[in-house]
């Protein structure tokens, strides 16, 4: 994709690009392939979002390895999380007893993958972790959240592309930008 294309006249700069993002998505992919050595780890892509990320990591992790699919909701069309999660679509598999690895896009408050951590350890996984896209710690409110698995840290800016949103537009760009303010409203 072209960067003078349509798409990206809505971005005030590119953040990650593609290149630097495939690159950063193998070498997390061999990382879990080194920890969980011996072990068929489930992971569980965070939906709409994470669901390209998803799709490239999990071909790089050379393990057998199964997926499942949640969508949790506590944006809306909002730039900011409300506070309130919301599970829209639940896991199809039980995961007693399952090395269990959470696929994120971003992680921002920590709201939201607290709160999913909880209701996954109390279903019975063996072990969780966390791997996300992007880490945005100038953001987070649950202080004791740990997340396992990342590639880029960024800034305090609200990011679309490769796969994160701004109401329902901007996933299929496939670097990461900081979307414009005149865009959102702000």
């Amino acid at each position: 994709m072209e960067k003078d294309q349509e798409i990206y006249q809505d971005l005030d700069r590119i953040l990650v690009t593609k290149e630097e993002i495939a690159q950063k998505v193998r070498e997390l992919g061999l990382q879990i392939g080194r920890d969980y050595a011996g072990k068929e780890p489930v992971m569980i892509c965070i939906l709409k979002g994470a669901s390209i990320f998803f799709a490239d990591l999990i071909r790089e992790i050379p393990l057998p390895l199964t997926t499942d699919f949640m969508a949790i909701s506590s944006y809306g069309s909002a730039t900011k999380t409300s506070g309130v999660v919301r599970i829209l679509k639940d896991l199809d598999k039980d995961i007693v007893g399952k090395d269990v690895i959470i696929v994120e896009d971003i992680v921002d408050t920590g709201i939201t993958l607290s709160y999913l951590m909880k209701i996954l350890m109390q279903r019975g996984a063996a072990s969780l972790k966390i791997a996300a896209l992007l880490d945005k710690p100038a953001r987070r409110k649950v202080q004791d959240l740990h997340v396992d698995y990342v590639c880029f840290d960024i800034p305090d800016a609200f990011v679309v592309g490769y796969g994160l949103d701004y109401d329902q537009k901007y996933r299929n760009l496939p670097d990461i930008g900081i979307l414009s303010p005149r865009i959102y409203g702000v």
